[in-house]
């Protein structure tokens, strides 16, 4: 199937309201092609352009990449420093500006070095006011450092007797996560992000829309609520 084939039957009306990317392999990549794997890397902004223009372009509301985990931080010092100044150069307007996205970070961006997290502000505030979708940027983020960040702030809350135990539910675990400003993810993809493409993002939306979402529901109970 080729990529004409392939947009021209996606169903607009089922477009995933929120599409998350692993951005695998930029390293891996780069030394596949006999470069650096810095090199890697400036080509993987070079994708993050092409997918958060296409993802605007069909009607996509949030769009996160996984980009620098906790745990990337046992990376060498030199590639981690060159991340961080890709980071920099990366953060353009035009992208945000040209496509009217809104600029989000998430993750431990204290452990990020001033100038970066500074930017990162910058560019959240110039780009708040744009609406047509939400670029979420994971930066030294990790699920578990997001579960003890969330303990945390409850712990203090029970400690400084502004909550009681009995009030410590699914809600309020979900408003202490940096991600509660956004709908969970409705597709997950992990790629090896130099190589994906636009034909690559249609791929994975279209087999999105041949699933039936059942959340937790049989077959029949999801086809018996369609009638």
């Amino acid at each position: 199937m080729n990529n004409i084939t392939t947009i021209n039957t996606l169903d607009p009306n089922r477009i995933p309201e929120h599409i998350a990317i692993i951005m695998d392999g930029n390293g891996r990549w780069a030394n596949e092609h006999g470069k650096p794997r810095s090199y890697g890397h400036q080509m993987g902004v070079e994708t993050v352009r092409k997918i958060t223009s296409e993802c605007t372009r069909l009607g996509v509301k949030f769009l996160t990449l996984y980009t620098f985990s906790t745990e990337n931080w046992n990376r060498p010092a030199t590639e981690v420093a060159a991340l961080m100044g890709l980071v920099l150069s990366s953060l353009e307007d035009e992208i945000f500006m040209k496509n009217n996205v809104r600029f989000q970070v998430i993750g431990d961006i204290e452990r990020l070095p001033k100038e970066v997290q500074q930017k990162l502000q910058e560019t959240m505030e110039h780009t708040a006011n744009n609406s047509a979708m939400t670029m979420v940027v994971a930066l030294s983020y990790s699920s578990r450092w997001e579960i003890v960040k969330a303990t945390q702030e409850i712990a203090a809350d029970l400690a400084a007797g502004k909550i009681a135990a009995t009030d410590i539910n699914e809600q309020l675990i979900s408003e202490h996560m940096t991600t509660s400003f956004m709908p969970d993810p409705d597709l997950l993809i992990r790629t090896f992000w130099p190589d994906f493409d636009e034909e690559g993002l249609h791929k994975a939306i279209a087999d999105y829309q041949r699933r039936q979402r059942r959340f937790g529901k049989t077959e029949a109970q999801v086809e018996a609520e369609q009638k």
